[in-house]
């Protein structure tokens, strides 16, 4: 260094900042041991505030303007500084400029998708992406809470913390708002502005507020968007049956263009005739007659006889059928007083309370009158 350029280091007149730069919130003005003469410019810029710090003390801030600095507009510095009456010589204080403009390229993600409970589909995994703006609204918060001592603070230091709140209040605002999963894309714009107050509130401690917050996308696993894609084919296919005809034909045409041998022989062979069966069968009533019905092999199976069981002299006897029971009682082996069961009944009863067994009882005649 010259002594030129050590003389002409020693006193600053202009105190301002020219941001070349679109991601730089706060930028020191370089001292370098310099000292700032008193009654020299200080220049703020439209998007920019300019905060004094004296010896790791927030001082004094200024908005846009132009300033020529003084004991009576720079009081806070002045009392922390001791100067109860006009001051004149040079002093030494960090001037740091704040950029106060929107930050739009600010992007956002979430690496891990977020589970919420779908009225439609149950727990669901989603993953959404994209954008918000931010600014700073209260430069000597953003100072005192995030900044520190940093010389060039800029907003890929401040980009990741942000993302972690996103992510954070992201499952809370998509679970509270209701919204069934397919409807989610006609609602991202009040989810957003729902996002970036609720943010913003968070973001007040550290002077930072979320102007403006955008969703660009919420998208299902892979496996769930193929679940929807095969769901979404099958309502636009409507009828079935008549898609699979529709299906089938294609299949014979493409056999048709693609002679290939034995094996693509055989299955459009097989599928011709299917085909051709469904088709013969759908033009059966166009100028033909109907086939015949097909003959019946037989008469159905006789359903099951009942099984009865007959309780005499304390032993059980049986299964019986009907026949077999009418046998009995001409035999003298089932009267009416006789316990009989089948499946079904409770427990054993006399055969003269059964309403099933009163033709065979009564098949039987008295006894004949004695002479």
């Amino acid at each position: 260094m010259g002594l030129f350029d050590k003389i002409k280091g020693e006193l600053i007149d202009i105190v301002q900042w020219l941001d070349d730069s679109r991601d730089t919130i706060v930028w020191r003005f370089p001292r370098y041991e310099n000292e700032i003469k008193m009654g020299a410019k200080l220049v703020v810029r439209e998007s920019q505030v300019a905060v004094f710090v004296n010896e790791g003390q927030i001082a004094d801030a200024y908005l846009p303007g132009t300033y020529t600095l003084e004991t009576q507009n720079m009081p806070i510095l002045s009392t922390l500084k001791g100067w109860k009456y006009g001051f004149h010589s040079p002093f030494k204080a960090e001037v740091y400029f704040v950029n106060t403009r929107q930050f739009t390229d600010m992007k956002w993600g979430t690496p891990n998708p977020v589970i919420v409970r779908d009225p439609e589909f149950g727990m669901v995994r989603l993953r959404a992406f994209g954008a918000y703006s931010m600014r700073v609204v209260d430069a000597p918060k953003l100072l005192k809470e995030l900044v520190g001592t940093d010389p060039q603070f800029r907003t890929e230091e401040v980009s990741e913390y942000l993302r972690q709140m996103i992510v954070g209040r992201l499952g809370n605002a998509l679970a509270t708002a209701r919204i069934p999963m397919l409807d989610l894309a006609a609602h991202q714009d009040r989810i957003g502005m729902q996002l970036a107050g609720v943010l913003s509130e968070d973001l007040s401690e550290y002077g930072i507020h979320i102007a403006k917050f955008i969703i660009e996308n919420i998208s299902v696993p892979p496996e769930v968007e193929a679940m929807l894609d095969k769901r979404t084919s099958m309502g636009i296919a409507g009828n079935l049956d008549q898609y699979t005809k529709f299906q089938t034909a294609n299949a014979i045409q493409d056999a048709a263009n693609n002679p290939g041998g034995g094996a693509s022989e055989g299955i459009g062979l097989g599928v011709g005739l299917a085909v051709g069966q469904q088709i013969a069968a759908s033009l059966g009533g166009a100028g033909q007659a109907p086939a015949p019905a097909a003959t019946p092999a037989g008469p159905p199976p006789l359903p099951p006889q009942e099984q009865w069981y007959v309780g005499v002299g304390g032993q059980q006897q049986g299964p019986f059928d009907r026949g077999a029971l009418a046998a009995q009682v001409r035999s003298g082996g089932l009267t009416a007083g006789t316990l009989v069961w089948k499946q079904g009944m409770a427990q054993w009863v006399p055969a003269q309370q059964v309403s099933e067994l009163a033709d065979i009882l009564g098949s039987v005649p008295p006894p004949l009158p004695p002479q």
